[in-house]
């Protein structure tokens, strides 16, 4: 089935650009169909998916922010979740969630000179407790690959505890790690192993 069967209605022309970026990850990643149909689903069902208005959830861009060798990932220890994770955050209605993936990249890690891939690298859906005024809710996560191009000397910013550059292998091999940055680091390594 396609990511996009049944859609309920005409979409904005973001949506469709969503759905497109959503059935080439489909192609690239097939045993991640599933993730992809829910996601499909979701951008299809609300143009303002991208809203954190949208208090049940909503979609957040995240970065797989490389180092130049492509050995390593910048990692922050994540102040208000307190575990060790990808660069990201909410769109905040911003529809070109590459370019959220880029601009977190650049205000967690006060990195420049950084490159977005255009493809999406990963998808993942996870809920976020609740926290102050925002109850319980959904992050529809899209992923992309941001390459750091020159100075790799970072900054922390007040949404972390730390950074770190930590290298892919050892995140692949570690069963503590998150399973969404374990899948990540394997399809990573996969993609730059020589053939």
């Amino acid at each position: 089935m396609s990511t996009d069967a049944a859609l309920p209605h005409a979409l904005a022309t973001h949506q469709e650009t969503w759905l497109a970026q959503v059935e080439d990850y489909a192609q690239a990643y097939p045993a991640e169909r599933g993730v992809a149909t829910v996601f499909a689903r979701f951008m299809a069902d609300d143009p303002l998916a991208a809203a954190r208005e949208r208090r049940e959830g909503h979609l957040t861009g995240s970065a797989w922010l490389v180092s130049g060798d492509g050995r390593r990932v910048l990692l922050t220890h994540h102040r208000k979740l307190d575990r060790w994770l990808q660069l990201g955050g909410h769109a905040d209605g911003d529809i070109d969630l590459a370019r959220v993936a880029l601009r977190e990249a650049e205000e967690e890690s006060g990195l420049t000179g950084l490159v977005v891939e255009s493809q999406i690298f990963d998808l993942d859906r996870h809920r976020i407790p609740a926290r102050g005024d925002d109850p319980e809710h959904w992050h529809y996560d899209v992923r992309f690959v941001v390459r750091a191009c020159a100075d790799e000397a970072f900054a922390v910013s007040d949404e972390s505890h730390a950074l770190a550059w930590v290298d892919i292998a050892a995140i692949a091999r570690d069963p503590a790690q998150d399973e969404s940055l374990q899948r990540m680091a394997r399809r990573w390594l996969a993609r730059t192993a020589p053939v």
